[in-house]
């Protein structure tokens, strides 16, 4: 079993290297273990196929130094909090036991954005109940709960309820996101269909957006997070 100390439960491949690449990539530099468990294979993008995008996760896994990447194939677009998806996410979580899960945004643009909080939001909770029973490899795999869920901020505006500094990490952050060429401003697919973001743009965006959340804390770049539980802490020496 690969013990996981934050696990990133996100909707599409590159959800989580937009919404807390940065986030990553701090926490490995400090000798924490983290993988990302894609729930679709992101099938109903305009542009590329579940195939090519596989390869570009891959990729961006690499670059971010990923302990662990997979993908549960839900039907993009079509899942549901139901007991069906729930227990398939339950066993992610009971397989990598993370203390720290992070997870798309309460509600976004995207409506698979915020159907996917709610289901790992659930499926986190019912992880750590005993009378579910899950298997893995034939084995009855124990009940865990992670001690944090937190949720990274999307396209709409959400205020965060903390932020974490990444500047020294926001160059190696873009470059998994640019792993994805099929999705994002690409001049190998300009014959291909455009689309929100596709466009060089977007990405200035999401620049923009990481500005903000710096300047909070000034800092040059941020990510945001919010939660649904109040967060403490030991020492108020180690807020900024």
């Amino acid at each position: 079993m690969l013990k996981l100390d934050i696990l990133v439960l996100s909707v599409h491949p590159d959800d989580a290297e937009l919404g807390c690449g940065g986030t990553i990539l701090k926490h490995i530099a400090l000798g924490k273990k983290v993988g990302i468990v894609d729930l679709t294979q992101g099938e109903l993008g305009t542009r590329g196929s579940a195939e090519i995008r596989a390869k570009e996760a891959a990729a961006a896994g690499k670059i971010l130094g990923l302990a662990a990447r997979e993908n549960l194939a839900l039907p993009d677009g079509f899942f549901e909090n139901t007991k069906q998806y729930q227990l398939k996410v339950i066993e992610a979580i009971r397989k990598y036991q993370p203390e720290i899960i992070i997870t798309n945004a309460y509600h976004d643009r995207h409506p698979d954005h915020g159907r996917a909080c709610n289901l790992v939001t659930d499926s986190a909770f019912l992880s750590g109940l005993r009378k579910i029973e899950t298997y893995a490899d034939g084995k009855l795999q124990e009940p865990w709960r992670a001690e944090i869920l937190l949720h990274f901020i999307q396209d709409v505006y959400i205020e965060p309820d903390i932020v974490v500094d990444v500047t020294d990490y926001w160059d190696k952050k873009i470059e998994s996101v640019n792993a994805y060429g099929s999705q994002f401003f690409n001049p190998e697919w300009e014959e291909e269909p455009q689309t929100y973001i596709s466009s060089p743009d977007f990405i200035a965006v999401v620049e923009a957006r990481a500005r903000e959340f710096g300047k909070i804390i000034h800092v040059k770049f941020a990510e945001g997070f919010t939660s649904r539980r109040i967060l403490g802490v030991d020492n108020l020496f180690n807020l900024k």
